[in-house]
């Protein structure tokens, strides 16, 4: 099955993951001016209205960029996220290209997505939930594995890829500690189409985090990533330093209360997952530098080329 005309013809093949907090629409037309998906979480844009007007700027940016690559936007269809409903119709009312849905199979929303002629991508940690995800109709799968920033999985990718091919030949996305274009090659050697990025993302000028944040990904490595549901109640990578600062062991932490997860506009007070507890994947230990994005995409370009002259891949 090849993949779907909006997916075709990236600069490299890699899809930008959605970052709560950093993903805003600078950071997006960045992304799509270098020539690969943007995207940001709907839940970013606060207050609710705000959302309209971020889509606005997007469109508005990429209109003139002949060469520009699509924008995506992420949708949290849990059932606490009581904006769900609002976000999805001002995406439907702006076309957004390409959805990417979280956290529950998507089953009210594909249809709508459909409607217009979007597509819809979901991710995924497990064979179960790629068959729940199929079965609500999605176009292709991203397939969160270990090591990968925020909310992730535990399979390893060549576990999950392989187990989800056998039943599945539409578009996948790998993500999991994915930060060069040799490792955007080594997914596609793996199966999938493409490759969903993250963590490098926040190592840019364009991210909406504290330069203190950034500086800390400089410093850190693949050992400093803490894997805990603590935080949001969805087992998720962080980096350990800022779960210390917020007052926490990282040997010692105690397990969530799933019946406190709350993706919605209501929080509470205190420490807070994303603003406070910072998210990272077990790529970080190959950021060594905080760079604008078209340099970030330039980069990955070149080691992309590199590791197929390397293996003869024409």
């Amino acid at each position: 099955m090849s993949l779907p005309r909006i997916l075709q013809n990236l600069r490299v093949p890699v899809i930008a993951a959605p970052m709560f907090i950093a993903g805003n629409p600078k950071l997006v037309i960045e992304q799509c001016k270098a020539g690969i998906v943007g995207s940001f979480p709907a839940l970013n844009a606060r207050p609710k209205e705000a959302l309209e007007g971020w889509l606005t700027e997007i469109e508005s940016a990429l209109a003139s960029q002949a060469n520009a690559a699509p924008y995506a936007v992420n949708q949290i269809v849990h059932k606490s996220n009581d904006r769900l409903e609002h976000d999805v119709e001002v995406c439907i009312k702006h076309k957004v290209p390409i959805t990417i849905t979280s956290l529950r199979a998507p089953n009210d929303v594909v249809a709508k997505i459909h409607a217009y002629g979007g597509i819809v991508l979901h991710d995924v940690i497990s064979v179960r939930h790629a068959e729940k995800a199929l079965e609500a109709g999605v176009d292709g799968l991203i397939l969160v594995c270990a090591g990968a920033g925020g909310h992730a999985g535990t399979l390893s990718p060549f576990a999950l890829i392989g187990e989800v091919r056998r039943f599945f030949d539409g578009p996948i996305v790998l993500s999991g500690a994915i930060s060069s274009g040799a490792a955007i090659l080594a997914a596609q050697a793996a199966g999938a189409d493409l490759a969903y990025i993250g963590t490098r993302f926040l190592a840019t000028p364009e991210a909406s985090v504290p330069d203190r944040y950034k500086e800390e990904l400089l410093r850190a490595a693949a050992a400093d990533i803490v894997y805990t549901d603590l935080f949001s109640g969805v087992h998720g990578n962080y980096l350990k330093h800022s779960v210390i600062a917020a007052g926490f062991d990282p040997l010692n932490l105690p397990k969530s209360d799933p019946s406190k997860m709350n993706f919605g506009t209501t929080g509470g007070a205190g420490k807070k997952v994303w603003r406070d507890i910072w998210s990272a994947g077990q790529g970080v230990g190959q950021i060594d530098a905080i760079a604008p994005v078209a340099q970030v995409v330039d980069r990955l370009a070149a080691e992309y080329l590199a590791a197929r002259q390397r293996l003869q891949i024409n």
